[in-house]
């Protein structure tokens, strides 16, 4: 039996804050046996580096999971691949990308491998490189790293809500969960498709509550408003939410899956 924490993307400052304060109930509550983070959005709500990786050092996180901002700082972000080996990205990443799209590990004679795809829909303009096809990569991982009694976890990072949904549908009985994430939105839809694979088109992101997907409102509505042009700001201050999943299993069987959410006023 393994019980597994995923988190959505933790966004900025606020996002850090918010995971740091859940995280140990979360552990308290369910007692764990691998955290999963996405962190693409990690450094001042674009990118991953060093120093902000070091300031979830203390959780105890098994596997970073990434997006199409991972690489947004640059040299600082391609050098946290080289520090931190379970720092994952997208698998279809076309290119000389630094790391690679996944991580295989061991904890209590249970091997887990977590995988993490981007989606093609929409994403024509969100990253700079190519995304190959995100199936066909799936099958390409399952058939080159897959193993017996294997506990899969897929992250996938996605626009399209059909996408996303069409993904879970392909996976099911091969893969123990796909949860969505990069929309920051929680979605109502977590379940156990009909094969097994556990399934959440969104599981929703940890960072500011009174903000758009993490930016200030105003800057936001600048945009809609046609006020001007977007600017992108982190919102600071006000109460924090960590949005996750939490699955049970059976070997690589789901027997349980929750939606979790945590409000946290800082």
């Amino acid at each position: 039996m393994s019980k597994i924490l995923f988190f959505g993307d933790v966004f900025g400052r606020p996002g850090r804050e918010a995971l740091k304060a859940a995280l140990p109930d979360f552990r308290a509550t369910y007692n764990p046996d691998v955290v999963i983070v996405n962190v693409e959005n990690l450094t001042h709500g674009k990118g991953v580096t060093e120093n902000a990786l070091a300031d979830l050092k203390d959780l105890d996180i098994d596997c970073y999971t990434s997006g199409n901002h991972v690489f947004d700082k640059g040299d600082f972000s391609k050098a946290s691949f080289e520090s931190h080996q379970n720092l994952i990205r997208p698998q279809n990443y076309e290119g000389s990308w630094p790391g690679t799209g996944y991580y295989r590990f061991a904890k209590d004679g249970q091997q887990y491998l977590v995988i993490n795809l981007n989606g093609t829909v929409f994403f024509e303009k969100q990253f700079e490189g190519t995304i190959t096809n995100p199936f066909f990569q799936l099958d390409e991982l399952l058939t080159q790293q897959a193993q017996k009694d294997d506990i899969i976890i897929v992250d996938f990072h996605a626009e399209a809500t059909s996408e996303k949904q069409a993904l879970g549908w392909y996976a099911d009985g091969r893969v123990t969960g796909v949860f969505g994430t990069h929309t920051h939105v929680p979605t109502a839809d977590s379940r156990v498709l009909p094969k097994g694979t556990a399934y959440c088109t969104d599981v929703g992101f940890c960072g500011p509550v009174n903000s758009v997907i993490g930016v200030t409102p105003e800057n936001s509505l600048a945009t809609f408003l046609e006020k001007g042009k977007f600017k992108f700001e982190v919102a600071e201050g006000g109460p924090v939410v960590a949005n996750g999943i939490f699955i049970e299993t059976d070997g690589p069987r789901v027997i349980k899956i929750e939606k979790i959410s945590r409000e946290i006023g800082i």
